[in-house]
């Protein structure tokens, strides 16, 4: 297929998609309202959330095609990644999307007519066979000729983003790379002086304003500095996380005071923060958060108790959601503390005054640790309630959700690039039957789809950036991209450890931790079923 027609048809199936939808949406409507709301037709409403996701998935990379045809870098490649994206997906779209391994949404659940699909498949037309065993073969065939590439496919970034990509590949090879496994054996945390050549780099204040001492680049940047050190180790690309997390609760609600004190010291790295948030029975349900801080003069007395709590031991500020009005319901009496606390050691995890708690033991993501807290009196200054009034607390941590979402999305595809290099290293390296079994089909194809699904979730996660850059509501495109780079990282891990057999069970082999440190994806940041719940909710707002 010449250049010019792949991208009308793609153009094609990309109208086609978005009529088929609207059509869906038409038929969830119906659903939803019959059952009494989203809650009661999780499945449809969740499917339509799953259906967009892939319709948007689709419309980002023809963008990215279209962009990369303008500059003259729309090759073989590229053009076969396109394809092959939008085939698979169109193909899903008719038959089956997975929402998991055991939930699959069709047409027929939206309420989309026969005819409907037929016609879907009309417009769609050659696209819809054109991931066949000749595409996957030629994909494959690239990629094994280019294996020491630093990614497969031209991923569409300036110049500007290129070196940045390229400074951080080059601190994950020499000090990441060689070490994460051990780390991960060792449940070690991240050695403090990895930590100190991170915050060197910028890592922590990144997407803080210059004025407060950040470097000031936007989320573009936290992508790709996030899926970078994420192919390394989850653990170091999550390093940033919690400053990113604290830094956008201080900019948007915090006061010019707050902002002055705490933005430089995150900025700089001298201050690592944690985000304490989840409690043992809230999970995703906040509205119910107990934790309570009562005012006494000049400080607030937190009592309660706090659980997966990321980093918190060797933490120096905790970001801290409490209660501070029990009569007011739901998320209207809640609060942000700014709390700083000493940082504590392996022996002596807590060493403050109203404050305990113990490291949860974890099967992958390790790096920084999990731990309970339980708080007994533990004081906080005044000073320190974020932006000086209680009640914010929820919408100010609305504010976060979009950037944590975003970046979540990139550590996905981190370790979904994680896993494709581990996957193509030991297909090539592997001999069976006289040859490397890269040259069996079903192990190339699994390498060659696992490079398609990457740059489709990169993609997407690159558009939701874009609209976070550009001060547009996103809550939807970060939800999108998240959903997905999440199901592509559990996808590539779980392939990647097939290809390397018995001994992709054995520890000592590293595709064991990737696969662990994937598993998490789909529930931190918003469960898979809570965001395609968010998702839906938004495409229905007035369905209920």
């Amino acid at each position: 297929m010449q250049t010019s027609d792949l991208l009308a048809a793609v153009r094609s199936a990309v109208a086609a998609a978005d009529t088929l939808y609207l059509k869906a949406k038409i038929g969830v409507r119906s659903v939803v309202k019959d059952a009494g709301g989203v809650d009661s037709a999780q499945h449809e409403a969740h499917g339509l959330a799953w259906l967009w996701t892939y319709v948007e998935a689709q419309r980002q990379m023809l963008g990215w095609a279209e962009r990369l045809q303008a500059e003259s870098k729309f090759g073989e490649l590229e053009q076969l990644l396109l394809r092959a994206g939008v085939s698979e997906y169109a193909n899903q779209i008719v038959f089956g999307i997975p929402m998991s391994q055991s939930e699959i949404v069709r047409p027929v659940d939206f309420g989309v007519s026969g005819e409907g699909v037929v016609e879907y498949i009309r417009s769609v037309g050659p696209l819809m066979g054109g991931l066949d065993a000749r595409v996957k073969a030629r994909i494959a065939a690239l990629i094994g000729e280019n294996a020491n590439a630093v990614t497969f496919g031209e991923i569409g970034l300036d110049g500007e983003m290129t070196l940045v990509r390229d400074q951080f590949r080059k601190f994950v090879v020499d000090r990441v790379a060689p070490n994460a496994h051990a780390w991960h054996l060792e449940d070690q945390l991240i050695p403090l002086p990895v930590v100190e050549e991170m915050s060197a780099l910028g890592v922590f204040g990144l997407t803080i304003p210059e004025a407060f001492g950040g470097a000031g680049l936007g989320k573009t940047a936290m992508c790709v500095v996030s899926e970078e050190l994420s192919r390394g180790y989850i653990g170091v690309g999550s390093l940033g996380t919690r400053s990113e997390i604290a830094a956008e609760l201080i900019l948007g609600g915090g006061t010019d005071a707050q902002k002055k004190y705490w933005l430089p010291k995150i900025a700089s790295g001298e201050i690592l923060p944690t985000a304490v948030f989840t409690e043992p029975n809230t999970g995703s349900d906040l509205g119910s958060l107990r934790t309570r801080a009562v005012r006494e003069g000049d400080v607030w007395k937190v009592t309660g108790n706090k659980t997966w709590i990321t980093h918190a031991a060797r933490a120096d500020l905790m970001t801290l959601l409490v209660r501070t009005n029990p009569s007011a319901p739901g998320y209207k009496g809640l609060s942000m503390l700014l709390a700083p606390k000493p940082r504590g050691t392996d022996g002596n995890p807590f060493p403050a005054k109203g404050m305990t708690g113990g490291e949860i033991e974890v099967l992958g993501y390790r790096g920084m640790k999990e731990y309970e807290i339980g708080f007994d009196g533990f004081e906080v200054p005044h000073a320190n309630l974020l932006g000086g009034e209680e009640g914010q607390g929820f919408k100010q941590l609305m504010v976060t959700f979009e950037s944590a979402r975003i970046q979540t999305a990139a550590r996905a595809i981190g370790v979904a690039q994680s896993a494709m290099d581990l996957g193509l290293r030991y297909a090539l390296d592997r001999q069976q039957f006289g040859k490397a079994i890269y040259g069996f089909p079903r192990v190339a194809n699994k390498i060659a789809m696992m490079a398609v699904e990457i740059m489709i979730a990169r993609q997407l996660t690159y558009f939701a950036a874009r609209e976070k850059d550009a001060g547009r509501r996103c809550d939807l495109e970060a939800g999108m991209a998240k959903l997905l780079a999440a199901r592509v990282a559990w996808s590539a891990a779980d392939n990647a450890v097939q290809i390397h057999g018995g001994n992709g069970f054995a520890l000592e082999y590293p595709i064991s931790r990737v696969l662990c440190d994937a598993r998490i994806l789909n529930i931190f940041e918003g469960a898979a079923e809570i965001q395609a719940q968010v998702i839906a909710r938004r495409l229905l707002e007035d369905a209920n």
